[in-house]
């Protein structure tokens, strides 16, 4: 943890400004909104990765505080459960590291926090943080079934002979009651590590940055026993009822992180091979396309797992990796 300076107090502060003013860009710009609550997490990662925890600490006190202030202490609370405080979290644990040494390593190096442990960490902090929000606002299946019901009422507007029978009707109000936690979960984890990856790049590149670069394709996978919360979720989503939204929330959330695993591991796997580039332009458009091809992908992380933990030398030498 670096030490606290005039400068990383100001930083804490500006990054709090910037990251509600993009929040509250957010609430008034319907058509980006997600993308641009999860640009609020930018900032703050930005602060912690660069200038410390205290920073970091800073920026989300003073980021609440405005959003407080300029819209209410709800909206407020929202943001620094679900964007704020996981993003202060992650830079925390980005900037872990102790001597190697302590795990079997080479003397004169230090040992950073393996990026598997916090994509596990990321996908449980989305979790905690929409199972807070879902009961500060009240989300359960018969507020899935109103949605339900509004779509319907829009499309017979529309279209006047539009009639779907009540069977369909209630069918489709059970299955969306599971998908909306699923998507938003996994949607969110995917938009938190994509601004935790900018931050990285932008904190290193300016030289401030303590945790040396990652080779993403070798590095980021799931710890092994995240395995078994992706199984707890999926066997809780055929409980019914608040159970079962949880389960589909954590299906989402930490099958996102598996996921991103399998894409890491294709990119891994296809490495140095002439073939390299169409397959994997073929992979993605078929995954954005037709959604389905996303559980080749998921298998594909859930048999790779694995933790590689970023070595430091202490002394003049380059940057390696070390697996566990």
């Amino acid at each position: 943890m670096k030490t606290l300076t005039p400068t990383s107090i100001a930083t804490g502060l500006i990054a709090g400004v910037t990251a509600a003013l993009l929040s509250l860009s957010a609430n008034a710009q319907s058509t980006f909104a997600i993308v641009l609550y999860a640009a609020s997490a930018l900032p703050i990662l930005i602060a912690g990765l660069g200038w410390g925890n205290a920073s970091a600490f800073i920026a989300v006190v003073a980021g609440g505080a405005i959003a407080s202030a300029m819209v209410s202490s709800y909206f407020a609370l929202l943001i620094v459960i679900i964007t704020l405080i996981p993003a202060g979290w992650l830079s925390n644990l980005a900037n872990l590291a102790r001597p190697a040494s302590e795990l079997g390593g080479p003397d004169n190096a230090l040992a950073w926090y393996p990026l598997s442990n916090i994509l596990v960490h990321l996908a449980l902090m989305v979790t905690l943080g929409m199972i807070a929000v879902g009961a500060i606002v009240g989300y359960d299946s018969a507020m899935a079934s109103q949605l339900v019901d509004i779509v319907i009422q829009t499309l017979k507007a529309q279209e006047p002979l539009y009639n779907p029978d009540a069977a369909a009707i209630a069918q489709l109000k059970t299955v969306f009651a599971l998908a909306l936690p699923l998507v938003q979960g996994a949607l969110w984890v995917f938009l938190l590590f994509a601004a935790y990856y900018v931050a990285s790049f932008i904190v290193r590149v300016s030289g401030k940055g303590l945790r040396p670069r990652e080779d993403m394709p070798s590095t980021l996978r799931m710890h092994r026993n995240a395995i078994f919360f992706f199984l707890a979720g999926l066997l809780a989503a055929f409980l019914g009822g608040v159970p079962a939204i949880i389960g589909a929330l954590v299906c989402g959330t930490f099958g996102a992180g598996f996921v991103l695993a399998g894409f890491a591991s294709l990119h891994f796997r296809t490495r140095g091979k002439s073939w390299r580039l169409p397959v994997l332009w073929l992979v993605y458009l078929s995954v954005l396309l037709f959604t389905i091809p996303v559980f080749v992908i998921l298998i594909l992380g859930l048999m790779d797992t694995r933790r590689t933990i970023a070595l430091t030398p202490t002394g003049p030498a380059e940057n390696k990796n070390q697996n566990t």
